[in-house]
């Protein structure tokens, strides 16, 4: 640790959180500390700060922590979260919008709709932010992210920043290909139409049924495993009997079986390993190979 606070330029030390628990950043409440946790306060500090690291230095992006499991001996290197210090939304035509990494993408969706702009609605159903669901063309209610990029801004691990066009990136479901392995999205333009149908009304209608459908309120990270093709990852997971199954303060909810809950006092382990046995039942009872949504980061205890 102290070879790391060395590493890190003096200009920056006053920001930064040293051994800092992750548990306090992400949706599951659970996972060990960052060696140092940053939050730039601009795209130009940000760049600036990476160009000022030393290359050896280890560096992990977090936004709201809604779709990762840290693992609980947490993660060496910089942590770096966005979603305060990189928060642009601006509307820069009729029919696109700009939208800083940091964002929340239910944010988005609310602005969108009073722009009367669509159809941006499904962004509401996203527990992240817009970098993140850039990064695995994130969805709800059948929209996607990226059928509505336009254009990306991105940093490289020397600080050097630069735009790309959506054209340059290849999407799938939850997946993107990117041109170049390692930048990472800052900001975006999106593209939308002018929908005067558009209403805080219909949010509304999708929350209340996503709360009907979902454990909302609980500690957890949405939904753990991708949907196989022409399947339903919840459907094979509840007719497995895994509802309520449990490791430790981890459990199957009982309410959508995509959804793997934090009960209070669950470790990051229990979660990892309930996910693996979750898989192995899938399999071994339906033959299928369950892919997982949510990123495994970090080492072990």
């Amino acid at each position: 640790m102290s070879a790391l606070r060395e590493a890190i330029p003096a200009a920056y030390r006053a920001g930064i959180r040293f051994d800092e628990p992750l548990s306090r950043h992400t949706s599951w409440h659970v996972g060990g500390p960052a060696d140092a946790y940053y939050t730039p306060g601009s795209a130009e500090e940000l760049a600036q700060f990476l160009a000022d690291l030393p290359l050896d230095v280890p560096v992990y992006w977090l936004g709201l922590g809604s779709n990762c499991l840290v693992r609980d001996g947490g993660i060496r290197g910089v942590v770096i979260s966005l979603h305060l210090g990189l928060g642009r939304l601006e509307r820069l035509t009729d029919t696109t919008v700009h939208a800083d990494a940091g964002v929340p993408c239910a944010r988005l969706a609310k602005q969108c709709t009073r722009w009367l702009l669509g159809p941006a609605e499904f962004f509401a159903g996203i527990p992240g932010t817009v970098g993140g669901a850039l990064a695995m063309n994130a969805g709800a209610w059948g929209g996607e992210t990226w059928p509505h990029v336009l254009e990306v801004d991105v940093v490289n691990r020397a600080g050097t920043r630069t735009t790309r066009q959506a054209s340059e990136y290849r999407f799938g479901y939850r997946h993107i290909d990117a041109p170049i392995a390692d930048e990472w999205f800052i900001a975006a333009r999106f593209a939308f139409t002018n929908d005067p149908a558009v209403s805080q009304d219909r949010i509304k209608e999708m929350l209340e049924e996503r709360k009907a459908k979902q454990p909302i309120g609980t500690w957890n990270c949405g939904s753990t495993f991708t949907n196989p093709p022409g399947d339903h990852a919840a459907r094979l997971i509840e007719s497995a009997g895994l509802k309520g199954r449990r490791i430790g303060g981890a459990v199957v909810s009982a309410k959508h079986a995509n959804f793997l809950i934090n009960e209070g006092d669950a470790s990051a382990a229990d979660i990892e390993n309930l996910i693996e046995l979750v898989r192995a039942e899938v399999e071994r009872v339906h033959g299928v190979q369950l892919a997982t949504e949510v990123r495994i980061v970090g080492e072990a205890a």
